[in-house]
């Protein structure tokens, strides 16, 4: 039976104006176990300068290593995040991500299949994806690093959809990143779906939903950047973390939300003790209730 372990994605820094490795040692002052940094081509101003939280693939993947090595906090994996459908970027984008996190120590890379190209048809991406993920994989496999991917855009909004992407490459190292809230906002549930990707699941983005956005978007999006605090929203944590326990491997719930102290208040929310027996407390449902 799978352990849980608590982090945090990066995104909860990126109002703040500071650097990755102030964004790190901020996660581990709040208690957070992992974090999981955001990667990206090239050179950006912001990051540079020390204002943005995301880390250049050129820079050397030991100073991830370092920071988290610092403070004494692990890395549950990268948000690799690239168009899957798209392989002119897509492919060699993975295939750096993956030869980053095998050197700093992240034994996971998220993504999505991304935005599609507005002239290709459902058949064409398939395609498309398949020869991204072989390539992906090609890469990965002789690394032991996982591909996580997660419900977020066109296709992978719904569970057959996220199932035919999972399908088209035949590799260990191929899995699921699973979102609540994506997934909850596409209009599955996302409890249902959690089972149903249970034995392949990899990572997990724990992301909450509030009244209010739900109210306004469920149905009507595939998915969001950040949430807010987990407990304070419309998604169920004590049976996401029942279904998890039942998982074959071990998993990360890494938070996503928007801002240090919501970051701060999902820790609030009764997490798993260290046995990974969940503590019950009240949830708000999506009816208003408690």
């Amino acid at each position: 039976m799978g352990k849980i372990g608590l982090g945090v994605n990066m995104e909860f820094v990126r109002h703040d104006d500071k650097s990755f490795e102030w964004g790190v040692e901020k996660a581990a002052e709040l208690g957070y176990e992992y974090v999981e940094p955001m990667v990206h081509w090239g050179r950006e101003l912001l990051s540079e300068a020390g204002y943005f939280h995301s880390v250049s693939m050129l820079d050397d993947p030991l100073r991830i290593r370092r920071a988290c090595e610092r403070v004494g906090i692990k890395l549950s994996g990268l948000s690799a995040h690239t168009p899957l459908c798209r392989p002119e970027i897509g492919v060699e984008y993975l295939k750096q991500a993956i030869r980053f996190a095998a050197e700093c120590g992240a034994p996971v890379i998220n993504t999505d299949e991304g935005p599609k190209p507005l002239w290709t048809t459902v058949e064409e991406d398939h395609t498309l994806m398949r020869y991204t993920l072989q390539e992906a994989a090609a890469v990965a496999e002789p690394r032991g690093i996982l591909l996580g991917l997660e419900p977020h855009q066109q296709y992978s909004k719904t569970v057959t959809g996220l199932d035919r992407i999972y399908s088209l490459v035949k590799s260990p190292v191929i899995g699921i990143n699973f979102d609540t809230g994506n997934s909850f906002l596409a209009g599955e549930d996302p409890l249902a779906w959690l089972a149903h990707v249970k034995d392949r699941l990899v990572h997990l983005h724990a992301k909450d939903i509030s009244v209010q956005q739900a109210d306004a978007e469920r149905g009507k999006v595939t998915g969001t950047p950040v949430g807010c605090a987990c407990g304070d929203g419309v998604i169920d944590w004590v049976q996401v973390v029942e279904i998890c326990k039942t998982c074959p491997r071990d998993i990360v719930f890494s938070v996503e939300c928007g801002t240090i102290d919501q970051a701060a208040r999902s820790l609030k929310t009764p997490p798993p003790d260290s046995s990974g027996q969940a503590v019950t407390s009240q949830r708000r449902g999506y009816n208003g209730e408690t």
